[in-house]
């Protein structure tokens, strides 16, 4: 256990395995999202009560679960820099903030269009959209404080904090629906009780959650290999790498 936990802040080890995870995570995440789209858009019957207008959560509501998702990463990352001072673990933390501000703006523009058609308004200050809104500004924030220090390791170590401190708005956007009177519906696919969703519709959605949960790990491998070329671009191994490329 404590090997791999040390095998993980390598620089050229992990290089190394987040290209072969891709090599066959890519192919198996484009396959999913083409079936999930084509089953979700194509194949399911129209809502008795929204029409065709409900087929936007299989956009909306696998971008809305990453952008959560992917904070939790963001925050464990940042945990871990501050804890052990893991130079990947930073690495990591800054390559989770784009992607989460991302999806969480696409999270945000669908539910726009979705809104308008049955709520009748592009945007209302709702508790679960606010909340969700608050997520794409801490996302934003992690970036912008990454850029606007010079020296990185403080960068890390700012971003880090904001990361942690942001975790307090996870459960609020969670519980917004139960917690107060809100616009959105509550969750459609449930756990512990009975979904409030037809199993033809909830299986090319739980398809294309999956989906996105692999789309967001290419990405974050991708941003995550090219943010190590950047930090050990004069190291022996990257000059190699170069060489035999």
């Amino acid at each position: 256990m404590w090997s791999f936990f040390h095998k993980l802040g390598s620089p050229p080890w992990l290089y190394s395995i987040a290209g072969t995870v891709l090599r066959y995570l890519l192919p198996l995440t484009v396959l999913a999202l083409a079936s999930g789209t084509v089953w979700g858009l194509l194949f399911t019957s129209p809502d008795f009560r929204q029409g065709n207008s409900y087929r936007i959560i299989y956009i909306h509501v696998p971008s809305a679960v990453v952008a959560l998702a992917g904070y939790y990463v963001m925050a464990i990352a940042g945990a871990v820099s501050l804890i052990w001072r893991m130079k990947m673990a930073d690495v990591a933390m800054k390559a989770t903030a784009p992607i989460g501000a991302a999806f969480t703006f696409i999270a945000l523009f669908t539910g726009a269009v979705w809104g308008k058609p049955t709520w009748g308004a592009w945007w209302v200050w709702d508790a679960r959209i606010t909340s969700m809104l608050v997520l794409l500004f801490l996302y934003l924030g992690v970036v912008a404080l990454y850029e606007a220090y010079d020296n990185k390791e403080a960068a890390g170590k700012a971003c880090a904090v904001l990361s942690l401190v942001g975790m307090v708005n996870i459960p609020i956007i969670y519980k917004s629906v139960d917690w107060w009177y809100s616009l959105h519906q509550p969750a459609s696919i449930k756990f512990t009780g009975e979904s409030t969703i037809d199993s033809s519709m909830m299986y090319p959605l739980l398809l294309m959650i999956v989906a996105f949960y692999a789309l967001f790990t290419c990405c974050l491998l991708l941003n995550m290999r090219t943010e190590i070329l950047r930090r050990e671009a004069r190291t022996q191994w990257v000059k190699k790498l170069a060489e035999g490329s």
